[in-house]
């Protein structure tokens, strides 16, 4: 007998023949899961005494594969007055400044609990505050990070810890001052002997990143890039995200961030450019020519008035597309991932850029594959088992097409969420931390 058994009213299925194609809704799905694995998958099912019902619509699970956890505590403390994305930079450098590993660890464990009650079963930290608030080490280098892998653990969740290298503050080589001090380590060199005491575990694997062109100067990339190819390991970058960076780029090197990238030799298919917002033509063919992924944070990307990036010409031109909440503005990936669609409509006055199975691929299964965890983000047998199921009887999602789900619901219609075989939501409540809200305040009021 298997381990557990479910019964979906409706599972987001692939093709039989092809587990790989765009997946879709298929009626009466019986799922087993044996040691955190999917078994059996056995759509037009009547329900056996011993399954589980799962009663709406059963997703694979979705991967938020851009977070900055301490940026939880910034929700609804930004919005008064007006400003740009460099003004609402010091407010969370102000936060930044406050944390400790231990205020660290709770912070982060409600925003992954959060996290969870909204389907996300894996998360991309992209995790930049190493150090002592005087850029010190603290007696364990890694205090910082082992909070948040400890963090991801207790919320129930897989996380890949995209250890950041941050050396300068500008694209000219000024160096960091005040609370940027917490995050550097001096050069390439002593970020990789760091990095490299972190130790991947059951649910967590360890990738690394440069934060950005204006953080790590081109003679320290390679190093980075070195390091993330000896382990197999995701690499993730932000790119372009404000029309300054690159005009700094442009200045002071003369070639666009994506340029600069690509002579480095950072791109490439287990290179993920977050943001990617403001490219040339140039720079999307670059990066679909190398097959380099994008991850799009589309309600971030609005709070800090960034801009709306070119979705559908990076996926035209051969980046596979994911989604992060980034800065949890907003904890949603059913609202990241309509966001991606409307935005396109903004920009190009077309409705249907991207299909809805096109948005639960970028929620999911691209997500994970982004993250370094290929074997997730797909209801399939020897699959995760990673099952998030969505009701339909809400007043959001009542009379919804199961085929258009992403279009109406939203986080808090989550009902039923399993990580690895195990239940870590059930009947829209966490199993491990009760009341998150109240984790969330307690945590965001330190």
């Amino acid at each position: 007998m298997p381990v557990a058994r479910y019964h979906a009213d409706w599972a987001w299925l692939p093709p039989p023949t092809d587990p790989t194609a765009d997946a879709g809704p298929a009626k009466g799905v019986l799922i087993d899961v044996d040691q955190g694995r999917i078994t059996a998958v056995v759509p037009n099912s009547p329900r056996p005494n011993d399954a589980q019902r799962l009663a709406g619509l059963t997703l694979p699970g979705l991967a938020n594969a851009h977070s900055h956890a301490f940026h939880r505590a910034l929700r609804g403390r930004t919005q008064g007055g007006r400003g740009t994305f460099w003004t609402w930079r010091e407010r969370m450098y102000a936060v930044a400044a406050n944390l400790d590993p231990d205020r660290y660890h709770a912070l982060a464990r409600a925003a992954y609990a959060e996290m969870a009650l909204a389907g996300i079963t894996c998360v991309g930290e992209f995790h930049y505050l190493h150090h002592a608030p005087d850029g010190r080490r603290y007696a364990d280098p890694n205090a910082m990070g082992e909070a948040l892998l400890a963090a991801a653990a207790e919320a129930g969740i897989r996380i890949t810890l995209l250890d950041t290298c941050y050396l300068t503050s500008t694209v000219d080589g000024r160096p960091l001052a005040g609370t940027q001090l917490r995050f550097g380590d001096g050069d390439a060199a002593r970020w990789a002997d760091r990095a490299g005491a972190l130790k991947p575990d059951a649910h967590a694997r360890i990738g690394a990143a440069i934060h950005s062109v204006r953080a790590v100067p081109v003679d320290q990339m390679s190093t980075v890039v070195d390091w993330a190819a000896g382990r197999d390991a995701p690499l993730h970058v932000h790119l372009s995200e404000q029309r300054a960076e690159n005009e700094a780029c442009l200045a002071h090197l003369r070639r666009t961030p994506t340029e600069v990238l690509a002579d480095a030799g950072a791109l490439g298919p287990r290179t993920t450019c977050v943001h990617a917002t403001h490219l040339t033509d140039s720079d999307r063919t670059e990066l679909g020519d190398t097959d380099t992924a994008v991850c799009f944070c589309p309600t971030t990307e609005r709070d800090l008035a960034d801009g709306i990036g070119p979705a559908r010409p990076l996926v035209d031109a051969g980046s596979p597309l994911c989604l992060g909440s980034d800065s949890h503005a907003v904890v949603d990936l059913f609202e990241e991932a309509r966001a991606v669609e409307l935005n396109e409509r903004l920009r190009t006055e077309r409705r249907g850029q991207f299909a809805p199975a096109d948005l639960v691929r970028a929620a999911s299964r691209a997500g994970h594959e982004s993250l370094g965890w290929p074997d997730a983000g797909a209801i399939a047998v020897g699959a995760r088992a990673d099952l998030v199921t969505v009701r339909l009887d809400t007043v959001r999602t009542a009379g919804c097409d199961p085929a258009a789900i992403v279009f109406a619901a939203t986080a808090a219609d989550v009902a039923h969420v399993v990580v690895d075989g195990r239940v870590v939501v059930r009947d829209s409540v966490h199993c491990g931390l009760s009341n998150v809200a109240a984790a969330l305040r307690e945590a965001i009021g330190a």
